[in-house]
């Protein structure tokens, strides 16, 4: 019997991006002690306490209030602009390509953003491991302060993400600032079980996510960045796609898979896999690298819209694939990249992708790649 004001518990939820069996598979391994998952889950779980001390994630502790003059609207500027030293005010602001101007970085509602996404994932990593309702406390008290209590909620919008001093008050581009909320439903099936997550909970967060996503689709700016070429395209995909599978809406999921994203297979890669558009930055290995992350990603969601994005083939023979089978001579030290980039580089992200890539192609050379660096550690939540 429910006691009157009892919370109700939340539906099951399914995982999106991340593979329910190798998560079980692995927290099996790690419950009988394997030393591998051991090592990795205790990490997760020394990050995790360090996020239970951390103070509510939110947008409106800012002191500069966007155009609005709402505190609960997101607002970023263009991280790549500087002020003009031919102007004595700097305005309008011009583009340094890659270099990132200390002022964007002020303004902390970006931050809050990817803060708020990777304290609950890693919260609810932890609980999925330990069992520990002090990590679904946390993370579900996140959840409610930065996108449902009405005191500190973020607005489902992104009018002002990324403005540009002396230009515009808000781009299209500052909606890849959001991209790290794919990792919320995540979080959400990882803590299936708990009594903090309770139906209340779940409902407010499709209903959030189903606002955004209606901005994204039918806003300005969310329709010119679902029209830009280079990976701002890809991420505005996985997004759509991403909260359209969450909230219910499979056939909005599947549209944007085949009217977008498909096309874009032609637009972004060469028949022999590279990127052009990404290959023209500044930082060409970290927005190859970035941009691929995305596809795969999108790969992986596609599939449970009935589109199959792995092996989708131009008619040209442009494909994911090709791109992935692209980085595998840079991994393998053969060959290097015509251009560094502007600041410093990581693989990391490259063989994430590359790893989970390998387990559609078995032509990959999976193991011979990462035998190269044997400091990389990957885990099963990480895509």
């Amino acid at each position: 019997m429910v006691t009157a004001g009892a919370a109700q518990a939340a539906p099951t939820q399914p995982f999106l991006l991340l593979d329910a069996a190798r998560m079980a598979a692995y927290k099996a391994a790690y419950k009988r002690g394997s030393a591998p998952e051991m090592e990795q889950v205790k990490a997760v779980l020394s990050q995790a306490d360090k996020a239970l001390q951390h103070d509510l994630y939110t947008v409106t502790s800012k002191t500069k209030l966007p155009p609005s003059g709402d505190k609960h609207d997101f607002m970023s500027q263009a991280p790549y602009f500087w002020p003009d030293p031919s102007k004595p005010d700097g305005k309008p602001y011009i583009q340094k390509d890659g270099l990132v101007n200390p002022e964007a970085k002020a303004m902390k509602d970006d931050a809050a953003v990817a803060g708020v996404c990777k304290d609950v994932k890693t919260l609810a990593l932890a609980y999925y491991f330990s069992g520990d309702e002090k990590y679904a406390t946390q993370a579900a008290r996140q959840l409610r302060g930065f996108f449902l209590d009405p005191a500190t909620r973020m607005n489902p919008n992104l009018n002002y993400g990324q403005g540009i001093p002396g230009t515009t008050e808000g781009r299209s581009y500052g909606i890849i600032q959001t991209r790290h909320l794919v990792e919320i439903p995540e979080a959400l099936a990882l803590m299936n079980g708990s009594k903090n997550v309770d139906e209340k909970l779940v409902t407010g967060l499709k209903t959030w996510f189903t606002q955004y996503t209606d901005w994204l689709t039918t806003s300005k700016l969310g329709v010119a960045e679902g029209n830009t070429k280079n990976n701002h395209g890809t991420f505005y995909d996985l997004q759509v796609v991403d909260f359209a599978l969450f909230t219910g809406n499979k056939t909005l999921a599947r549209t944007t898979l085949e009217k977008q994203t498909l096309p874009r297979v032609a637009l972004q890669f060469a028949p022999d896999g590279a990127q052009p558009l990404e290959l023209a930055r500044t930082r060409p290995w970290n927005y190859t690298s970035m941009n691929l992350q995305g596809w795969v990603q999108l790969a992986v969601l596609a599939r449970q819209a009935g589109v199959d994005l792995w092996q989708y083939r131009t008619a040209d023979g442009r494909s994911l694939q090709k791109g992935v089978e692209w980085l595998q001579p840079y991994l393998m030290r053969e060959k290097q990249m015509d251009r560094a980039d502007v600041t410093p580089t990581s693989n990391t992200t490259a063989l994430m992708l590359y790893q989970r890539a390998a387990q559609e192609y078995p032509s990959l050379n999976a193991s011979q790649v990462l035998a190269l660096y044997p400091d990389f550690k990957s885990a099963p939540w990480e895509i």
